[in-house]
This record gives structure tokens, C-alpha cells and sequence, in this order.
């Protein structure tokens, strides 16, 4: 019997515009069952906001990869997706959604080489601790230039 109730999915993302990857995670993960969407983006700190105040950055940055991500995501899964920003620390910002908004499970897309702190976080373990399904999407992009034939 199966359960009314969508499932609640977090859509974690960090700097880039949907990839390729995410979209077909999140397509796969909408032809699966009855599901809402949220993607969450955590707001980044530069320079010295890292140090001595990352609440006191504005969220710029973290807006424009909603608006560019959004539309994107909303194709993709076949329905309204919501945009949130949170913390500047990727885990502490998917526990507060957890914590605050109640989401089911979550889908977390793993950044490129050069944005390497999610990978030493180990964000996709730290989030399966807090007791929800996770997928990870490698969204890892060669920026080598093809080779000449």
C-alpha cells in the first residue's frame, strides 16, 4: 500500500548551473513516485567573510545560481521546484532544511575538482548520518581541451 504523501526531496547544489547529470538524477528520482522538490543552495563566503563572519555575506551569489538552476530543475522533474538558500557551511545548511522543513531524502551534487571543500567535508556521509536516503551526482567536468586528431 502505497502512501499518498509525496516524498520530500532536497536538491543540493553549490555553485554551478544544473549539470546534465543532476537533471537526469532528479528526472529518474520524479518517475519513481509522487515527490516535491527543493534545491537548496548554501550561501558562499569569500575572502575574509570566511574568518570573521560568514552569516554577515549577502546571498547574491546563492540567488543567482536559483534563478539560473531553477528553470532547469522544474523541466526536469515535471513540476514547481522551490529555491532556498541556507548557511554558509554546506552541512550545517542541510541539516537546518532537514531539521526545519522535514525533507525524505536527498540529492546532492558533488562539485568539480576545483571546488574540492564538499569533497573534503565528505558532505554526502555527514547527510547520510542524519538518517535520510542520499544520492550523490558526480557532476565532475574534464576542463582538459580534446585532443587533436
Amino acid at each position: 500500500m502505497e502512501s499518498s504523501v509525496p516524498v520530500r526531496v532536497l536538491v543540493v547544489e553549490h555553485k554551478m548551473s544544473a549539470t546534465p547529470q543532476l537533471l537526469d538524477a532528479v528526472r529518474k528520482r520524479a518517475q519513481r513516485g509522487s515527490c516535491i522538490f527543493t534545491l537548496l543552495v548554501p550561501n558562499a563566503t569569500h575572502g575574509l567573510h570566511k574568518v570573521v563572519d560568514p552569516h554577515d555575506q549577502g546571498a547574491g551569489e546563492a540567488h543567482s545560481v536559483l534563478d539560473q538552476t531553477l528553470p532547469a530543475l522544474r523541466e526536469a522533474a515535471g513540476m514547481p521546484v522551490e529555491g532556498i538558500v541556507g548557511d554558509s557551511d554546506p552541512v550545517a545548511a542541510v541539516e537546518d532544511a532537514i531539521n526545519l522543513r522535514g525533507f525524505d531524502e536527498v540529492i546532492i551534487s558533488t562539485p568539480s575538482p576545483r571546488l574540492a571543500r564538499w569533497l573534503r567535508l565528505d558532505l554526502s556521509s555527514k547527510v547520510s548520518g542524519m538518517g535520510v536516503p542520499v544520492t550523490t551526482v558526480a557532476t565532475f567536468h574534464d576542463a582538459r581541451p580534446a585532443a587533436a586528431a
